[in-house]
């Protein structure tokens, strides 16, 4: 028998779920290979969706016609917006979400999703012709074909775990590890390397004193991480809790350090900074008394919570008795431990734009192979793997996302320029326009470009045109109505505002920091009705005028920057410039431009170590 497909996607976790949904909707014949159809999309590590940054990544998913984002409300067991205290830029959604649950949902759609098929089993190696992917072959004996093939292998390949001095083969606990493709693309001339992540105990919330820890509940937020209308979690909200380890637990873990894979020399690969194992961050952090740690719920159904801020692979029984030196868990008793993983990735800089590898056409590799770590980066690479995968069966133009355009086009330039020395995880801090890739307008940013290539649904395009057709009606209703100061002034005194002396527009009160679009709603009649007339996802559409209207300054003045550095693309500097002779640079830049000596201005931008400070001294230096 003879089976093809325009597209295989291997590995049917959080990267492979979106690249074979994108492609079996954009209309490829599809074929997702896992090795386990009853873990797809199983959450390995925390329990939990979002984050800062991560959470404008799911929702960029969502906008562009991913799954993550529907799946995650359909399964969300407590909401929350961090960082609300800070400006919009920096809101983050995150949910914890029922494991289980997510697993289902997942399943429902792509048991649901046309073109698409499932196969469990084993990807051995590729099928390669004049490095030219031509199809995979699998440990059944079968071979598929397909002129795209995306990998997206997670932590499975030559997966090795690690509890304390034991060693176990696997991707995951009580899974296997895969074996083939890493030797075989090696021997194909991509650069092989390890890396390692780790996950903490899992605990039996039944053997914790809850009364010694701080509760934490959720929020009501008016439309979670989905753009779509209507998508609620039907599930029962729990709460998570909050403690911190002590000196004792430290004392405990720094006399046992003999004993942790990272220190005795049985871990040599490298490891997440942003996210490090308990043993770590007592030696990195030797001055501190108290890490915090976070209880958080993994079902509905389920006594099971996951640990977070206690990753380890130090042997069970320390781990057991460092958690007992915690009042809260004196009592304690484990599901399991925490382990570490080591694992094969590829180096990211091997790739094009698209995802696909430089030596291998049409093979595209997205997720943690390429070296990034958690789910929702994973996502993001899967969906723009997938979607290009397609376009190369189909002749199709690649679909690229600018730095200026998505936190996902800053996670793929990342990994693609500037390559990996630790696992990838996205930050705020890491875009350079994190003002225009706000959580809040993501589909306002990203829908029409995927509706455009046939992902998004016309239903989500008729939600982004109704929506903005609402926020061009507000922002004009405030711009131009006169408000008199009769009619807000006792509302003003009563939050200790300043009281209005003569009219205004109702733009003026608008850019007040204490006073919103809601609240003048309430005293301002015309205003009131003008809102009430919105049909559905009303708090979504005042939100996000009321952003536009009081940080329109700020948005504008970062287009512009964007739009200056989009044009050093062509400005060539290779040859121009002494950097050595340039003191306004630091020490870092000036050796790294030396040694790179990149063609372009935008280039030089991208090069690890080089600020946008650096990037503005070149362009003086150029205009002169």
């Amino acid at each position: 028998m003879v089976f093809k497909y325009d597209v295989i996607v291997v590995g049917a976790g959080h990267a492979g779920c979106e690249a074979a949904a994108a492609a079996a909707n954009l209309g490829s014949k599809t074929l997702l290979i896992t090795m386990d159809m009853n873990r797809i999309a199983q959450m390995s590590c925390n329990p939990a969706v979002g984050g800062i940054a991560k959470g404008q990544i799911v929702r960029e998913i969502d906008a562009l016609g991913g799954f993550m984002g529907i799946v995650t409300d359909r399964s969300s067991l407590q909401f929350r917006m961090l960082n609300r205290s800070k400006g919009p830029a920096m809101w983050s959604p995150r949910s914890q979400c029922d494991v289980n649950r997510f697993i289902q949902e997942w399943r429902h759609v792509l048991d649901h999703t046309d073109r698409l098929a499932i196969w469990q089993d084993t990807v051995t190696s590729l099928i390669i012709d004049k490095n030219s992917v031509q199809g995979v072959r699998t440990s059944l004996g079968l071979e598929f074909f397909a002129p795209s093939v995306v990998l997206t292998n997670g932590t499975f390949l030559n997966g090795i775990m690690h509890f304390g001095r034991t060693q176990l083969p696997g991707g995951r606990i009580a899974e296997s590890s895969s074996y083939g493709l890493s030797d075989q693309l090696k021997e194909a001339g991509l650069s092989v390397q390890r890396m390692k992540t780790g996950t903490p105990a899992r605990i039996d919330i039944r053997s914790v004193d809850l009364d010694l820890m701080e509760r934490q509940d959720g929020e009501e937020y008016a439309h979670g991480f989905s753009f779509l209308p209507e998508i609620a979690s039907p599930l029962k909200q729990l709460p998570c809790y909050t403690t911190s380890t002590n000196s004792d637990v430290h004392d405990i873990l720094r006399s046992s350090l003999a004993e942790s894979p990272l220190y005795n020399g049985q871990i040599k690969s490298i490891g997440p900074r942003y996210c490090p194992s308990v043993e770590t961050k007592i030696i990195t952090f030797a001055d501190k008394q108290s890490h915090p740690l976070f209880l958080e719920p993994e079902s509905e159904n389920s006594n099971v919570y996951y640990l977070n801020g206690f990753s380890s692979s130090l042997p069970i029984e320390i781990q057991w008795n460092a958690l007992k030196k915690i009042p809260a868990f004196r009592d304690v008793r484990l599901y399991r431990p925490g382990y570490a993983i080591e694992y094969d990735f590829f180096d990211p800089t091997q790739l094009c734009t698209n995802l696909e590898s430089k030596l291998i056409s049409g093979l595209f590799l997205a997720g943690q192979v390429n070296g990034t770590t958690g789910y929702e980066e994973a996502g993001g690479q899967g969906l723009m793997a997938g979607i290009n995968a397609h376009m190369h069966t189909h002749g199709g133009e690649s679909f690229v996302l600018g730095r200026d355009e998505a936190y996902i086009g800053v996670l793929i330039d990342d990994l693609i320029t500037k390559g990996v020395d630790e696992p990838y995880r996205m930050f705020t801090s890491r875009a350079e326009y994190r003002i225009l890739l706000r959580q809040d307008d993501a589909d306002r940013r990203l829908s029409a470009k995927s509706f455009g290539i046939g992902l998004a649904s016309s239903e989500r395009n008729s939600l982004l045109i109704e929506k903005e057709a609402w926020i061009n009606r507000i922002v004009e209703f405030v711009r131009s109505y006169s408000v008199r100061p009769d009619l807000v002034n006792g509302f003003l005194e009563s939050i200790g505002d300043t009281p209005l002396k003569q009219g205004v527009k109702l733009h003026s009160l608008v850019l007040r920091p204490m006073l919103s679009i809601s609240a003048l709603s309430n005293t301002i009649p015309a205003l009131a009705s003008l809102l009430n007339e919105i049909p559905d996802r009303k708090e979504e559409i005042i939100e996000a005028s009321e952003i536009e209207l009081k940080y329109e300054g700020y948005i504008e003045r970062e287009r512009l920057i964007a739009d200056r550095v989009n044009r050093l693309e062509h400005i060539r500097i290779r040859g121009k410039i002494n950097y050595r002779d340039i003191q306004a640079l630091s020490t870092e830049a000036r050796q790294k431009l030396e040694k790179i000596n990149p063609e372009t201005l935008a280039q030089a931008g991208r090069i690890p170590g080089i600020s946008p400070s650096d990037i503005n001294i070149l362009l003086v230096l150029m205009g002169r």
